[in-house]
């Protein structure tokens, strides 16, 4: 599961509480911080970090995102680094094990690997073309 906000965090704390559950997450990080997108802001993670460290019920196993849609690759990479970098940044503030990066779809997934990528989302390159897919109109 994603989580993209305390609120929500603590929503399913609660929920994996009265079920008896330990939901394994991954925090949505919007790291070009797009307005049409979900997920914790950068500097935001690092000040709510503790807060979401001390919710019994959920384990924090890393970070996912999501990068612009681009027509190339390359230009992603920026976005996996950040996220890796901010990653590697609470790892050592907070002194926890956040191994899973997930970042990279099939247009990505390579450039999302070599930043340090260990969960890539490939369905087009596997089912291909969603019916009725939104194409981006960006140059």
């Amino acid at each position: 599961h994603s989580v993209d906000s305390l609120g929500l965090a603590q929503d399913m704390n609660r929920i994996a509480q009265e079920e008896a559950m330990h939901p394994r997450v991954l925090l949505e990080v919007n790291v070009a911080g797009e307005g049409s997108k979900f997920g914790f802001q950068p500097d935001k993670l690092c000040q709510q970090m503790e807060e979401l460290l001390s919710l019994p019920r959920l384990s924090i196993l890393g970070l996912m995102a999501i990068p612009p849609l681009a027509e190339e690759a390359e230009p992603s990479r920026k976005y996996f680094v950040q996220l890796r970098e901010l990653r590697d940044r609470l790892q050592t503030e907070f002194r926890i094990d956040l191994s899973q990066l997930s970042m990279g779809m099939t247009q990505d997934y390579a450039i999302a690997i070599e930043e340090g990528a260990t969960l890539v989302r490939v369905g087009t390159a596997i089912f291909g073309e969603r019916k009725g897919a939104f194409k981006s109109a960006a140059p």
